[in-house]
């Protein structure tokens, strides 16, 4: 593989956790963890010292929590935008709002696992989003039941539909999946294609759909009845 890896700065509270996400994560040969932060004034100081090409935060941390870390290292007024993966066992609807709209790259769950992990790491650095598959299903669900009201933090916005549908066959397949939270690598398995396969599968339907990232395409695809909501 070419290329130098991608650099990435851990922030948690737990030394526990950065333990095994460190371990995780220099196993792989295209990726090393830089540095590390138990609060998230500590991670602020390290990113903008570090330079790194990822930055996992938790939510809770002390000092400063995770959600004002990325707004700092990833929002609109970021002198260096740096991409933020937010990664806590807190899934409450309004830290994920508020994540995205502070510009993070995804939002995970601890308890998702090692490959989601590594998964979310790569899409950051495609300049995807990827987002626990149980969280985007979730928000869809809502989407799809509840109207939009004005004070409500928002949802990624579904594109709006085009006159004619754009896809193809095999891309609305895996629209469907994207629907139903699979990851790239469990679309690949599904449908008996390579996880790059896949990837390049999904920045097409993104660009063909106007879509920010993958929650934007599951949101069309509910939306224009591509996939039913689960009850």
């Amino acid at each position: 593989m070419s290329g130098a890896p991608t650099r990435i700065l851990l922030a948690d509270d737990q030394d526990d956790v950065r333990s095994g996400f460190r371990l995780v994560l220099d196993s792989q040969p295209d990726m090393t963890v830089v540095g590390e932060a138990a609060d998230g004034a500590t991670a602020l100081e390290l990113a903008r010292r570090l330079r790194p090409d990822v930055v996992l935060a938790d939510i809770r941390m002390p000092r400063l929590d995770g959600l004002e870390l990325t707004r700092l290292l990833a929002g609109p007024e970021a002198v260096r935008p740096t991409r933020v993966v937010v990664v806590t066992t807190f899934d409450l609807d309004d830290y994920v709002h508020t994540a995205l709209r502070h510009g993070a790259c995804g939002f995970l769950l601890k308890r998702s696992g090692p490959a989601l992990l590594i998964e979310g790491v790569r899409a950051a650095m495609a300049g995807d989003a990827l987002i626990s598959p149980q969280i985007t299903v979730r928000l869809l669900r809502q989407l799809s039941a509840t109207p939009p009201s004005p004070s409500a933090s928002p949802v990624p916005a579904a594109p709006a539909a085009p006159a004619e549908d754009p896809l193809t066959d095999r891309e609305r397949e895996i629209v469907r999946l994207i629907a139903r939270g699979r990851t790239n690598a469990e679309i690949g398995t599904e449908l008996f294609i390579s996880p790059g396969t896949a990837k390049t599968h999904v920045a097409n339907i993104q660009a063909k759909l106007k879509a920010g990232n993958r929650v934007g395409i599951a949101a069309w695809a509910w939306e224009t009845g591509l996939v039913a909501p689960r009850p």
